[in-house]
């Protein structure tokens, strides 16, 4: 098999061997798939610092299971997929304009963005106060474990990530109300609802799930006042809408229980990370991270201790996981700004900065435990930045190794 296309009409495809710049590592002559191998350059060729024994920590929801319904469509990764990945699982749904996410609740924290599109949500309390809001791109929402909801597309349709704060979760094994009607004797809802048995002769037999449906009206003809007013904090956060923190490279919004006091168990930072710049080298104190990546392209590599690293290219589509404490970084490889979501099963976002810890530490032991030398001694910040960018010292793929 050599590097040229049979077909004269396509250009020549490069077919990449296992082969490091210094000589270590042979051609792979055997079976194999070469599109993975093109995608993953760094995991082909891992680079010459890793080592050790970590377990896998990306999964595509391209290469997930995709449950197909009039009105939507949903995917997801779980333990199931990820099994490094307890903390949170994910899930990538898309709605129709008037798809509906049946009416339903869970036994886990729901918190969402919003990838594409317009929805509408709403939502009632245990206290009989009731919610509702439209969301469109950029926007959060946060559902209590229990607490009973839907989701609608609007004109548009929308697409959106939901996270829950239990890795084992399924969005296939929830509480609807479908469900549950179709599994209670019809003379028990009608002793519960105060109306003949006939009255029940047209609900489902089994759990709808996602169904399709006309659009809505507008908002304000759906509201409905209830006796007990409306939730006293909004299930819903304009992420987008948020002053993010710039630094040289890239920019953060963050948003925990601190702006967005109903979300008690995640927390969250939206990055983007310019060409050439990364995602400084650090550790979260406080949980696991899971990540979901939203547009371009990158590598992670994650230091597990004990000489052990490893890298993973990581993509759009694409969930990664840090192991809580394990140091991390994450690179732009390409030429288009890499955004993506990390996040916690915390209260609060919580990060250490290696550059900040070592520029806050005195000075002469942090020279003699590392050896340092007086320039990399000097260029120590005493601020944080999440994402980093220096001339002439940026990332290039050709010249990594």
């Amino acid at each position: 098999m050599d590097n040229q296309s049979s077909n004269p009409h396509y250009p020549p495809l490069h077919i990449p061997q296992p082969i490091r710049s210094d000589g270590a590592g042979g051609p792979d002559r055997g079976p194999r798939d070469i599109m993975r191998d093109l995608e993953n350059p760094n995991m082909f060729v891992p680079p010459i610092t890793d080592a050790g024994l970590i377990p896998n920590l990306k999964f595509s929801f391209s290469d997930t299971h995709m449950q197909l319904n009039h009105g939507g469509l949903s995917r997801e990764i779980t333990v199931r997929d990820l099994p490094i990945a307890t903390t949170l699982a994910g899930v990538n749904m898309s709605l129709t304009p008037g798809g509906i996410r049946e009416l339903h609740w869970h036994q886990q924290a729901e918190w969402s963005y919003m990838l594409l599109g317009h929805a509408r949500i709403t939502a009632v309390d245990q206290n009989g106060r009731n919610f509702i809001a439209d969301v469109g791109p950029g926007d959060l929402w946060y559902f209590p474990p229990g607490i009973p909801h839907s989701i609608q597309g609007l004109e548009d349709g929308c697409e959106f990530l939901l996270v829950f704060d239990d890795g084992s979760f399924s969005d296939l094994n929830t509480l609807s109300i479908s469900d549950w009607f179709a599994h209670t004797p019809t003379d028990v809802l009608s002793a519960n609802f105060g109306v003949p048995k006939e009255a029940f002769s047209g609900i489902p037999t089994e759990q709808v799930y996602i169904y399709q449906d006309k659009l809505p009206g507008s908002i304000d003809s759906q509201r409905v006042q209830s006796p007990y007013g409306e939730v006293p904090l909004s299930f819903k956060h304009s992420l987008l809408a948020q002053q993010p923190i710039l630094t040289p490279g890239g920019n953060v919004r963050i948003v925990d229980s601190t702006n967005f006091p109903i979300s008690k168990t995640i927390a969250a930072a939206l990055v983007e990370i310019e060409p050439g710049a990364m995602r400084e080298m650090h550790w979260h104190p406080n949980n696991d991270e899971w990540q979901y990546y939203l547009a371009g392209q990158g590598r992670m590599t994650v230091f597990a201790g004990n000489g052990a690293a490893r890298t993973f290219d990581v993509r759009a589509g694409d969930v990664g996981y840090v192991p809580f404490a394990y140091g991390h970084y994450i690179q732009n490889t390409g030429n288009q700004s890499l955004w993506f979501l990390e996040m916690f099963k915390s209260a609060r976002f919580q990060d250490v900065s290696l550059n900040q810890w070592m520029a806050l530490t005195p000075t002469a032991l942090v020279k003699s435990n590392l050896n340092a030398s007086p320039e990399l001694m000097h260029s120590l910040r005493k601020e944080k930045w999440p994402v980093v960018k220096y001339p002439g010292f940026t990332y290039s793929p050709n010249k990594h190794s």
